[in-house]
């Protein structure tokens, strides 16, 4: 017979994601509590949260540097998705379509904590892929 640990016995690894938050009015206090519902989210949901990326501007652009270094991270092997608390954080409405686009292209998903109702982001092939969506935060 073979010595071959069993599968319960074997460390698991848990899905990699990013956050992303937008500057948020209430400055650090907010924004630590904006990382801790990320963080309680994942704890809950067995997802490793490996880093947050936060644009600090209030002015918004397509590609502002935080927004960057979340795509650079989702490339990284191994990457489930980007986790938001609410789709807000993505940017103003005009930028929201394009950068959830530029996520999906990736090949990951986007998680949104606390969803509005959208029921599915495109994937890179076009195709529609089911989001996380959970009751809320």
């Amino acid at each position: 017979m073979d010595d071959e640990v069993i599968t319960e016995q074997r460390p698991v690894a848990f899905p990699k994601v990013f956050g992303y938050l937008r500057y948020a009015a209430g400055g650090p206090a907010r924004h630590a509590a904006l990382v801790d519902c990320l963080a309680e989210y994942c704890r809950q949901h067995e997802l490793t949260l490996c880093g947050v990326f936060t644009d600090r501007q209030a002015a918004m652009a397509v590609r502002s540097p935080a927004f960057v270094g979340l795509l650079d991270a989702l490339e990284l092997p191994g990457t489930y998705s980007a986790v938001v608390p609410a789709l807000s954080h993505l940017g103003p409405k005009r930028l929201v379509p394009d950068r959830m686009r530029q996520i999906a292209e990736k090949g990951t998903r986007l998680i949104v904590i606390r969803s509005t109702g959208m029921s599915a982001l495109p994937t890179r092939s076009g195709h529609a892929k089911p989001h996380h969506h959970p009751g809320g935060a």
